[in-house]
């Protein structure tokens, strides 16, 4: 079960949602900015608990109705991204209000209130992850990539990549062979 978190932004946000899943013996599987992803369901009561706890940190549980939007401008993304080879390209400002019939200001304030990032930000970010896929998978041109995923270039691409991740496409690309090493097996 996901729960969305307003005002989620920061590490020490984190740690306090933590100590309150924690004191409600709520276990989670992950907890990210914004958002908890729980084990099984979590009743009604629970989750008031939960927000009462957290209010006190000025921190707030999203109606099940924000969070849906959320999920709604997510998956919306997340086709833009993994399916931007199928469609023409198109400015994503315009997709995303097509397909949710808001306005995009609304949309983009909305987003940027839940996530404490932009959707910019976050369309970029995975952008670069579908880009780390497609080189770690496939054996395609960093010029086909930047093709299939939309980029005016190249140069367009490579700097982006440099400024999410610290290195180029290329490097990142002869980096895949040495892939990092699972503590299982550091251990074995």
């Amino acid at each position: 079960m996901k729960i969305y978190i307003k005002h989620m932004a920061c590490v020490s946000c984190k740690i306090v949602v933590k100590e309150a899943l924690k004191e409600l013996n709520i276990v989670p599987l992950s907890v990210e900015l914004g958002e908890i992803e729980t084990q099984c369901n979590v009743s009604e009561e629970e989750v008031k608990q939960l927000d009462k706890i957290i209010k006190k940190a000025g921190l707030e549980v999203l109606e099940t109705t924000t969070s849906l939007l959320l999920d709604k401008i997510r998956l919306v993304i997340v086709d833009y991204v993994y399916h931007s080879d199928d469609k023409p390209p198109t400015n994503f400002s315009e997709i995303l209000s097509s397909k949710l019939n808001r306005n995009y200001t609304f949309l983009s304030n909305f987003f940027s209130e839940i996530t404490a990032t932009t959707i910019e930000q976050y369309v970029i970010s995975m952008k670069i992850e579908r880009v780390k896929e497609l080189i770690m998978m496939e054996d395609i041109s960093i010029n086909d990539i930047a093709f299939k995923m939309h980029y005016s270039s190249v140069a367009h691409l490579s700097n982006q990549f440099k400024k999410i991740t610290g290195v180029s496409p290329s490097h990142f690309k002869k980096l895949k062979e040495k892939r990092r090493v699972t503590i299982q097996e550091l251990i074995n």
